[in-house]
């Protein structure tokens, strides 16, 4: 689980039915691994959750597939909006390597704010207009998308932390989402509005951007009001078809991948897949790791490698995108950095036991700590070595991400 701290964009507030067949796979053991690829250009489209996304969408998922095989895209939270003690400009990853990196993480969680009024002097409105010219700052620049959503709970709007709820609230949120629930249409409004945003997001071509979107995340861990405890297997797979098919069916959203992404508790197919709603709704596979990396062991990254390979294995088997959808390690003050975070413990993490991770996401910097070096750290060395490793892409390396190319 990561720290999640106010970013630059929260300074100063105080924040109070599927395509083709259901292949529900929570039962699957552990994949044999093949190494021809059944994907084509030509059948794409089959092993993803919206057959009839955009072209640039099938071509994002097509990429990113192929490049997995030899490469490892770096991305960070925020990176155009959050800078390590307020540094603002270029990205800290362009500050410490000369180039942006290549995939930008954004929260729909401001977004979909009850406070958003979509008025020109909102806060939270100023929010959604500086993190969507981010999206399409990047997408301009040949860079891939990637959404997530800290959705706030559907009694008071304020949180997303179970902490802050009542046991009986933590309790009954879940199911409350659900079709019948009581809420149920608080989770349709808020989907209306993401779905707004994603079909009105387009680039200087004019074509819609296509999007990484990662809902309910690190649904394992107890510390978000859709955790584990808090729903069963069949309600979180329930709501996960729910947005899908709401958004891609009913908004008719097709500029989407879907992200199935836990966090870090996971180490066999057979429990990863528990909470899985199957492949006609989701497009890559990923974990969240901070846990494993936090000592700076060898038998930390070992445990990390362990986790990701069982995941890019279940990756090649499905045909679906293998990526670790979040990591860092946090840098402060009082928080030194650990020797070789980067360049070994991290890096061998991704690339041995032929794992095949299309891409790595770093959390946001921000005023009193950063994920991610900035130039002029003692640790920025460590990852400007990373990111030159041959196996690293960054976003003057990216290869064409929206058109496909045989």
């Amino acid at each position: 689980m990561k720290k999640f701290t106010v970013s630059l964009l929260v300074m100063g507030m105080v924040l109070a039915a599927s395509c083709g067949s259901d292949n529900d796979s929570s039962t699957d053991t552990t994949p044999v691994v093949v190494d021809d690829d059944p994907m084509t250009a030509a059948n794409v489209r089959t092993y993803m959750a919206d057959p009839n996304a955009t072209a640039e969408t099938v071509a994002l998922f097509y990429n990113l597939r192929k490049t997995q095989k030899t490469k490892c895209l770096i991305g960070q939270q925020d990176a155009f909006n959050s800078f390590y003690q307020g540094n603002s400009g270029s990205s800290d990853i362009k500050k410490a390597t000369g180039s942006d990196p290549a995939l930008l993480g954004s929260d729909f969680m401001f977004i979909t704010d009850n406070n958003n009024t979509g008025q020109a002097d909102n806060w939270f409105y100023q929010q959604e207009v500086a993190i969507t010219t981010a999206a399409k700052q990047a997408y301009n620049s040949g860079m891939v998308n990637t959404f997530s959503w800290h959705i706030r709970e559907p009694y008071h709007g304020e949180t997303f932390y179970a902490a802050d709820m009542t046991n009986e609230e933590k309790y009954s949120a879940f199911a409350s989402i659900l079709p019948g629930g009581a809420n149920h249409d608080y989770f349709k409004q808020k989907l209306d509005k993401v779905a707004s945003v994603l079909n009105n997001l387009k680039g200087a071509d004019g074509k819609l951007i296509p999007v990484i979107f990662r809902p309910f995340h690190e649904f394992d861990g107890n510390w978000f009001w859709w955790g584990a405890p808090y729903c069963t297997a069949a309600q979180y797979k329930e709501a996960y078809q729910f947005l899908v098919t709401y958004l891609r069916d009913t908004k008719g959203v097709h500029n989407v991948l879907y992200a199935y992404s836990p966090d870090n508790s996971y180490s066999t197919s057979a429990t990863y897949l528990e909470r899985y709603p199957g492949d006609g709704y989701v497009d890559v596979l990923g974990m969240d790791n901070y846990g494993d990396f936090s000592t700076g062991s060898s038998s930390g990254y070992s445990t990390a490698n362990t986790k990701l390979k069982m995941v890019s294995d279940l990756a090649t088997t499905k045909v679906k995108i293998c990526a670790m959808t979040e990591t860092g390690y946090r840098v402060t003050a009082s928080n030194s950095p650990i020797s070789g975070f980067f360049s070994t413990n991290l890096y061998n993490a991704l690339t041995l036991n032929k794992v095949k991770p299309a891409y790595v996401m770093f959390w946001y910097n921000d005023q009193d700590g950063y994920y991610v070096p900035p130039a002029g750290q003692s640790n920025t060395q460590d990852f400007v070595t990373f990111a030159n490793k041959a196996t690293s892409v960054l976003q003057d390396d990216l290869p064409a991400m929206y058109t496909i190319t045989e």
